[in-house]
């Protein structure tokens, strides 16, 4: 402590004691010390600098894209014909196959599952963020994903809702420094969850921009129960919607993507942001009462078919 400090504070100390016995007699009340409001939960806490330059990189990502003519959101139209075999042949590919073998994320596809899986209870979504997602587009994203939701229970007849508790299909949005919020939260929601897909999900590759976990029961293994999405923070405006629009439709069912769907999200060449009318057909089709959970592709096969020219409105 500086010398020059001392005299000062035994100054203090001694008119405190010489005062004591007038504050107890005091008529004035003691004005209680403001309280310093706690936090709100989530509360919003600008992006660092990390997160802010990989914001960047996924701008710049989307507007090459753009300029090339990708991310559309036109649905398709003439240069993207099909017909009732291509929707059939695509929906086999997309919904009796897994992009993430064993319900665990990862880059590789391995063809050996072979079996319809879905929900078979309502889907509950709800939306969450973590601190770095600004208040506007919290809002916004909100928006987008209960917009989605609504358009999907109509093109499934299945029950898909956005709810405040109990849900058991979480869509979070967060960016790179949010990482401990997301671990914790992902340990409550699916405990046992495995270190790997934990580490994928709190640090993810700059080249993974969204991703969705869709999870059975052991005593039911084709039916989903619960599932979680997380969708980067740092992306851009189009790149959300887009990942808003594929991961969910993946949670439902439609779990893998194929270079051969066109025009459709469920490929891996960007050409399309957005849902398109090929993709709401095959949604139609993974809801269709004809097709059971566990439904091996061979066996859904003919009754595919139907479907697929049901919808396109070409005779049997």
């Amino acid at each position: 402590m500086p010398g020059y400090l001392k005299p000062l504070i035994g100054v203090v100390a001694l008119l405190a004691l010489a005062n004591c016995d007038e504050a107890l007699t005091s008529s004035v009340a003691p004005q209680p010390r403001p309280v310093a409001p706690a936090p709100a939960p989530n509360a919003y806490v600008p992006p660092s600098a990390a997160s802010q330059d990989l914001a960047r990189f996924y701008q710049r990502v989307e507007r090459d894209l753009l300029t090339r003519d990708m991310l559309r959101v036109d649905g398709g139209g003439p240069d993207t014909p099909y017909d009732a075999d291509d929707l059939a042949r695509n929906f086999e590919a997309i919904a009796f196959y897994s992009e993430y073998p064993d319900h665990a994320v990862t880059t590789r596809i391995r063809r050996t599952d072979g079996q319809l899986s879905r929900w078979a209870g309502p889907v509950r979504i709800q939306t969450e963020f973590a601190p770095s997602v600004a208040p506007d587009i919290r809002k916004k994203d909100a928006a987008d994903v209960e917009a989605f939701a609504e358009r999907l229970g109509k093109l499934t007849d299945h029950p898909i809702s956005v709810v405040n508790r109990k849900a058991n299909f979480h869509v979070f949005f967060a960016g790179k420094d949010d990482s401990a919020y997301v671990v914790k939260r992902l340990k409550q929601l699916i405990p046992g969850i495995s270190t790997p897909s934990l580490d994928l999900v709190a640090n993810p590759r700059a080249n993974i921009d969204c991703l969705v976990f869709a999870s059975p029961t052991k005593n039911s293994p084709y039916k989903f129960v619960r599932a979680v999405t997380l969708i980067r923070a740092e992306l851009p405006d189009l790149t959300r919607r887009s990942c808003i629009h594929e991961e969910i439709a993946q949670g439902l069912g439609l779990s893998n993507d194929s270079p051969a769907a066109r025009p459709s999200i469920f490929n891996d060449n960007d050409e399309f942001a957005l849902l398109t009318s090929h993709d709401e057909k095959l949604l139609t089709m993974l809801y269709d009462p004809r097709l059971e959970p566990g439904v091996t592709a061979e066996d859904a096969r003919p009754v595919v078919r139907i479907i697929a020219r049901e919808l396109m409105g070409q005779q049997l």
